[in-house]
């Protein structure tokens, strides 16, 4: 699965663009837990201390932001689907 990361967020990972193997019937929300996991710095970027997506990171699927889609962060994702995950943007 082809996964983007966006803003400060490439500069944790080491580039734009990685493809991760997902095991089958894997969530947006597991998937969250994944990133976290082998990205360790990703978790204060990402995640409140309850563990949940902060409201202002947005991890689309598809491009549709994942808390909008149909279940939510309990979507299914499937491997040819494209993630992408952005930060919060500031600016004016």
């Amino acid at each position: 699965m082809k996964v983007n990361f966006f803003a400060t967020l490439r500069q944790i990972v080491g580039q734009k663009t990685v493809e991760i193997d997902l095991p089958e019937n894997t969530t947006v929300q597991d998937f969250v837990d994944m990133v976290v996991t082998q990205y360790p710095p990703m978790r204060k970027e990402l995640l409140d201390e309850q563990g949940n997506l902060y409201r202002h990171v947005h991890v689309f699927v598809n491009g549709r932001d994942a808390p909008f889609l149909e279940n939510g962060m309990d979507t299914i994702i499937q491997p040819k689907d494209t993630l992408n995950i952005f930060p919060a943007v500031g600016g004016g």
